[in-house]
């Protein structure tokens, strides 16, 4: 399962109801910021978020609205006694965070560790591997050297019992426990394997596009995702503006086969974003706007 809370929903300039872009994920016990606005640490802060557990942000690109509040969230951070290391990972990493360094007199006292991300051609790179599920992005198609991130949990074999029971006569019990460890285990006289009595459990995936156009990496990135967030905007694709209207961001789902779909990112032009979604809803049903503080649970 895997958590997420939005808690900047809008783009470039800040409203009263939408801060700049960022999404906090938590699976595991593992915390994460897909990209960091302008007062994220606010947005934390007015949430159950424990901010300090945050060990990884991710940045779609380097434009302010969404890097920006990572200035104050490291200051707060080293405020509030942090020892432990802080991961960021984007395009041109070690440039962007050399330079946010340098702001201040002393820095922090923990370590700040970069992490380049590729921005250029078409293949999918994992930057974060662990033992149950991994973080990956591919380049997107922006103003600037930019990716869109995928989290997916790794997909898990288990023992059909009922299979196992009925064809081998293996019951619940530490031979079950041999079998997923050993791949294999002999009763009875015969070789028993995964391969036998196996099934598959699919891991959750989730993608975010962070700003693009559509592009046909993203569509890649989400196959078959069980949430897409995506970029949109605003209403109407526009030829002017490297982002995404609602009709490109519902064919990027659509050709991706993707379940749910959430839009986010928004102009402030609108104050009401009804439109957009009765327009997204025509094309994919499965489709919400998002708010800031819009907390949603995924799993299989």
């Amino acid at each position: 399962m895997i958590e997420i809370t939005f808690l900047g929903t809008g783009s470039a300039i800040p409203t009263k109801r939408r801060n700049t872009s960022a999404i906090w994920l938590r699976h595991e016990g593992e915390s994460f910021l897909w990209d960091c606005g302008e007062g994220t640490q606010r947005q934390l802060m007015s949430s159950k978020i424990n901010f300090m557990k945050i060990d990884r942000i991710f940045i779609t690109h380097w434009h302010a609205d969404h890097w920006a509040g990572i200035i104050g969230l490291m200051q707060t951070m080293n405020l509030e006694g942090r020892k432990k290391p802080l991961y960021i990972y984007g395009p041109e990493a070690e440039r962007f965070v050399g330079d946010l360094l340098d702001l201040d007199y002393w820095g922090p006292g923990f370590k700040v560790i970069s992490k380049k991300v590729p921005y250029e051609g078409s293949e999918e790179t994992i930057v974060y591997d662990s033992d149950n599920f991994y973080i990956s992005s591919i380049p997107v198609k922006h103003t600037v050297p930019a990716v869109g991130y995928c989290i997916r949990e790794k997909d898990v074999v288990n023992v059909d019992i009922k299979k196992a029971n009925k064809l081998f006569g293996l019951k619940q019990g530490p031979l079950v426990g041999k079998l997923k460890t050993n791949g294999e285990v002999m009763i009875k006289g015969k070789k028993v394997t995964m391969k036998d009595v196996g099934v598959v459990k699919r891991g959750v995936k989730v993608v975010y596009s962070g700003d693009t156009k559509k592009c046909e990496n993203l569509v890649k990135l989400s196959k078959n995702a069980d949430l897409l967030i995506h970029d949109s905007t605003f209403l109407e694709n526009r030829d002017d503006r490297m982002h995404t209207g609602v009709k490109d961001a519902v064919d990027t789902a659509k050709k991706a086969k993707v379940k749910s779909l959430i839009l986010t990112h928004f102009s402030r032009r609108y104050t009401d974003v009804k439109p957009l979604e009765k327009e997204a809803k025509k094309m994919f049903k499965n489709t919400k706007l998002a708010e800031d503080f819009m907390e949603l649970k995924v799993k299989v």
